[in-house]
């Protein structure tokens, strides 16, 4: 069974602006299932065990220079042997020529051989960054992906809670819109988790009464943006007098999504209530608990000052 999400294998080459010295039959249409790259040193002595020819391959100086202490045959009969596994593409590092004999076997065994001036640590890190990105876990939730203050806040709630009325708001306040309605989560690290939108809805927004906009349209290039973190969850919900409401907020609360912890906040909406303003101050005050700063401690922590100075007295 092949993994669930892939890349294009000309997408990357594009991306890592790679030169192509032979490519595939199959080259426009083949695609990468794994974010792991291999150094295949081993393989070209003769060690093939646990060897997964899906990765990319990356051939820096060692292999290189290993592949020249060898004879001609002895070369060509490492890289026959190489060749002969169906591999997903070999990448030159350093801006070095292939081997003859290399560019024969590719050409032979119609393997995908590619060239990149990188070294090859800096290639192998970005292109593994880049791969943990596109194949990341993913899911799509109902709700509004907006960037307050330079924090991901992704509005969750009922349907026509007020959900794109608010984002609405806060676009108009110089805030960021990444999502409307669908918003498509990515796991990109194990602590990060990365929002946007499904691309045909992309930067559109719907709204009862007025139908679909086009907001980078109406507001301008700098009222939108493709993807960003989640930092924090919103959720509304209609305000029920029975229930008691975090006044003090001491305790954070967490959801978790594709098993991230993330802060989850509660507010209650009803009649009256600035749904923007709120999310500005919940945006700024996340952002303050990063840094290290809690308002809601500090105070608690100088209440119990005053009450311990009053009972020494």
């Amino acid at each position: 069974m092949k993994p669930k999400y892939s890349v294009k294998l000309k997408d990357i080459v594009k991306e890592q602006e790679l030169t192509v010295v032979h490519a595939s039959k199959d080259f426009s249409e083949a695609r990468i299932y794994t974010a792991d790259v291999n150094r295949p040193a081993l393989q070209l002595t003769g060690f093939y065990n646990y060897f997964d020819p899906k990765r990319i391959q990356a051939m820096g100086r060692v292999e290189s220079t290993y592949l020249e202490s060898l004879s001609d045959s002895k070369r060509l009969h490492a890289l026959e042997e190489f060749m002969r596994f169906d591999i997903a593409a070999l990448i030159i590092c350093h801006g070095m020529q292939p081997f003859a004999e290399c560019v024969a076997m590719a050409e032979k065994y119609d393997r995908n051989l590619f060239m990149t001036q990188e070294d090859t640590s800096t290639f192998m890190a970005d292109l593994i960054s880049s791969l943990r990105s596109s194949l990341a876990p993913r899911t799509t939730c109902h709700g509004v992906l907006v960037e307050v203050h330079g924090e991901g806040l992704l509005i969750t709630g009922d349907s026509g809670i007020g959900k794109s009325e608010t984002a609405l708001e806060l676009i108009k306040r110089g805030h960021r819109l990444i999502a409307d309605d669908a918003v498509e989560i990515r796991r990109v690290s194990r602590d990060t988790i990365v929002g946007t939108a499904p691309e045909l809805i992309r930067y559109y927004m719907e709204l009862r009464g007025i139908g679909v906009i086009d907001v980078r349209h109406i507001y301008g290039i700098g009222s939108v943006k493709p993807e960003t973190n989640i930092d924090m969850v919103v959720n509304f919900e209609l305000w029920n007098d029975e229930k008691a409401y975090d006044r003090l907020g001491l305790n954070t609360e967490y959801c978790e999504l594709l098993g991230v912890k993330v802060p989850c906040v509660t507010i209650p909406v009803r009649q009256g209530r600035n749904l923007a303003v709120i999310l500005e101050l919940a945006a700024m005050n996340n952002r303050q608990k990063n840094m290290g700063y809690n308002a809601a401690q500090t105070l608690a922590d100088k209440h119990d000052e005053i009450i311990d100075q009053a009972e020494k007295e």
